[in-house]
């Protein structure tokens, strides 16, 4: 395991050294680092061999997605996405379920013959976008601050919003396997109240008195960060030690922390998200090492490349649509909302917590891997390279236009 750290550290080393070069080229972080973990991994130069599916894997994987919840939410400005009609409440209201009902039809549809719980966790799991695999978009000033707000809001809280709905499908697939009834319901909603109380206690105590050491003066910028870091820590691993869900504590305290944090929240999860961002560039290289190989090569299907293919349009696209009827958007501006739902990391991290889940139930897992894989795969690359040209071109055709129209208009 050292040695396969030291290589994928060598990577990340040599890869932050050239990040401006290849943004140029169109080339994104995480598909440097899936490409460096499939080329470093057991299926071509078998340098390397941890799999994120074993216990520290797992561990580690599943804290990353831990801090970035924490990080994200505590920095959310609550009251744009509460604000009616706003974009990030349509994206994350009703986008978002709708996304997940969407996919889970194109699963069942595909997938005809499987139960309901693994067809509905394809859904949930593959619902959350993923802005680091798109920054040109985000970075691209020709493109209104209010589309590209929106974008960066949904991604930073639907994944937060769908660990619910992927815990309880992921304990529903295991009970149809197992064959155990309705015990799966509150085996589920136990695991998610345990998680809300403990977030909710940590976020409220926890930002309250880092804000109060802020104002008084009791604590420096670093040590309110480092302070910050350590809260997620203890919202995700104090949840998951009474038995609840860590990825819902983080969320849930992240939340609230926002609420006590106020003006300073940004600075002090600053360091918090940077650390969140870094060691994601690990999970990547280890996806790519471990799971990218079996989807393409020992569990190939082309009913998982299909729904793949689907679940980056069709699943995105209609939803969507039909999220943004009634704003008055143009055409051009639903595609690209609708084409920039990268499936990221977080789906990643879905995807190893299901495996680890179905494989102690002796449940198969090659569906899973072959679907999600493949889907997380073509999302890298596509969303990858086309962000930059996509946004340019919107970028040119909205310059001309007036800055009247609802593109430019920041919602009230």
């Amino acid at each position: 395991m050292t040695n396969d750290v030291t290589l994928l550290a060598i990577v990340v080393v040599a890869c932050m050294l050239v990040s401006a070069w290849l943004g140029k080229h169109q080339v994104s972080m995480p598909m440097m680092f899936v490409a460096a973990g499939l080329i470093l991994g057991p299926h071509v130069l078998d340098w390397i061999s941890f799999s994120p599916t074993a216990e520290l894997g797992k561990e580690f994987t599943e804290l990353t997605l831990g801090l970035l919840l924490f990080a994200d939410a505590s920095t959310l400005r609550a009251r744009r996405v509460a604000s009616e009609g706003s974009l990030e409440t349509r994206l994350l209201g009703l986008g978002l379920p709708l996304t997940i009902a969407f996919g889970s039809l194109l699963a069942y549809l595909l997938y005809p013959d499987q139960d309901l719980g693994l067809i509905l966790l394809l859904g949930a799991a593959l619902a959350p976008t993923d802005a680091a695999l798109g920054l040109p978009i985000f970075n691209n000033a020709d493109i209104p601050s209010r589309i590209r707000v929106a974008l960066n809001v949904e991604s930073g809280l639907n994944d937060g919003i769908a660990t619910p709905f992927v815990t309880l499908f992921i304990t529903l697939a295991i009970s149809e396997y197992e064959g155990t009834g309705g015990d799966w319901v509150s085996d589920a909603f136990a695991d998610i109240a345990i998680a809300v109380v403990v977030g909710v206690a940590v976020g409220i105590v926890g930002g309250w008195l880092i804000s109060l050491a802020v104002k008084r003066g009791w604590t420096t910028v670093e040590s309110s960060q480092v302070a910050f870091l350590f809260l997620a820590l203890v919202a995700f691993f104090g949840a998951r030690g009474l038995g609840g869900n860590g990825f819902i504590a983080a969320f849930a305290g992240g939340l609230l922390c926002s609420v006590a944090l106020g003006a300073v929240a940004n600075e002090v999860a600053e360091y918090t998200e940077i650390t969140g961002t870094s060691m994601s560039y690990l999970v990547w290289g280890l996806f790519g090492s471990s799971l990218v190989p079996l989807a393409i090569s020992d569990l190939f299907s082309w009913r998982a490349v299909v729904f793949s293919v689907l679940a980056l349009t069709v699943m995105r696209f209609v939803p969507v649509a039909l999220a943004m009827i009634g704003t008055g958007l143009r055409r051009d501006t639903i595609a690209i909302v609708g084409w920039f739902g990268p499936r990221g990391l977080a789906s990643v991290v879905f995807l190893i917590t299901a495996i680890v889940a179905f494989e102690e139930a002796g449940e198969s897992t090659n569906l899973l891997i072959a679907a999600i894989t493949w889907t997380i795969l073509l999302s890298v690359i596509l969303h990858g390279i086309s962000a930059g040209p996509l946004g340019a071109w919107y970028g040119r055709r909205l310059a001309p236009l007036s800055r009247t129209i609802p593109e430019f208009l920041h919602d009230q």
